[in-house]
């Protein structure tokens, strides 16, 4: 239950059965101690009562929390990897689609960035999906590796392999024979992450390094913040529900806990244009949605196309970190 609904649930008087008993109890005694003498001494001022008033509000507030409380529902965990496998099933090559469309102030797109640091291989690309680093990494000793086999198959088309189907969780590849991995956009959502990170340790030699693209948090741009804002509000959504929302900024963290030395933790922010319907929509089959109705999903689609025009832009923002084990 999210915070706004349970202010309303008590405005509303729905807890009022069970609160009101409480507060009328627990109110009385505190305002006999704590004010009851200088009441009957006929000294009360407008501090007074207000002071009585807080002594019957507090209880209300409490006993209306704890109520809410043990009747708050967990809802049914998801099945991440089903979940994935379906979406990429469905719809194959769409990252690649968005984030090829997306630019920083420089010109410079998400995929170039993200393979700056890499060095002549052997490179592992993480859950690499259609390979788009692959035409970045031409003359590099480079592998591919996602458990998707339709997105396999769109990198194939484009003529980029070697390619490997296989799970992140047990990487079909020899211990200490990778030079460097790179995940781009996977981290957020491979699960369980701490067993795909040990993967990734065990493949890598002494020295070598991971260098991963993952999602950041929104900045201080109005402007941008309204457009998702809007999207998020079709969407009936506050968030995208990532699994692993602790491997996004707090990616750097993370690998030092798991033994890594953090060589640099940078942010920047691309942007999307939003010129048409057929980019809005792009935009919309780009996230992660589970549990969004398709009815919703369409809503959103034609919210964010009545705001499209050339021009309109929603900010990206990522976090690149690269990372390395130590030599020895």
């Amino acid at each position: 239950m999210r915070p706004r609904d349970a202010v309303l649930l008590v405005v509303r008087g729905r807890t009022a059965r069970k609160s009101l008993p409480v507060a009328a109890v627990v109110g009385t005694v505190l305002s006999l101690v704590n004010q009851g003498s200088v009441i009957a001494g006929g000294a009360a001022t407008l501090g007074t009562w207000v002071r009585v008033a807080v002594n019957y509000l507090v209880p209300l507030l409490v006993a209306s929390i704890g109520y809410l409380s043990g009747r708050r529902v967990r809802a049914p965990a998801l099945d991440w990897p089903r979940y994935l496998a379906g979406y990429h099933r469905d719809r194959p090559g769409i990252t690649e689609r968005l984030l090829t469309r997306a630019a920083a102030g420089r010109g410079t797109g998400p995929y170039p960035w993200l393979v700056e640091p890499l060095r002549d291989g052997p490179i592992l690309d993480l859950a690499c999906g259609s390979a788009p680093t692959r035409p970045l990494l031409r003359t590099a000793r480079w592998i591919g590796i996602d458990a998707s086999a339709n997105e396999l198959a769109v990198a194939a088309v484009a003529g980029r392999g070697p390619l490997v189907r296989g799970d992140a969780g047990a990487l079909p590849v020899a211990d200490g024979a990778i030079d460097s991995v790179c995940a781009a956009m996977c981290l957020q959502v491979l699960t369980p992450l701490d067993l795909v990170l040990a993967e990734v340790r065990r493949v890598l030699r002494p020295g070598g390094m991971v260098v991963a693209l993952v999602p950041s948090r929104p900045g201080l741009d109005p402007l941008g913040i309204l457009g998702w804002v809007r999207v998020m509000r079709a969407l009936g959504i506050r968030s995208q529900p990532w699994p692993n929302p602790h491997a996004r900024d707090g990616l750097a963290r993370l690998l030092r806990s798991h033994g890594y030395v953090v060589d640099s933790d940078q942010r920047r922010v691309f942007h999307v244009e939003i010129a048409d319907p057929a980019e809005a929509a792009l935009l919309i089959d780009g996230l992660y949605l589970p549990g969004v109705d398709a009815g919703r999903v369409d809503q959103a689609k034609h919210v964010l196309a009545s705001w499209a025009r050339p021009g309109r832009r929603l900010p990206l923002p990522l976090r690149r970190v690269v990372a390395r084990l130590p030599d020895r």
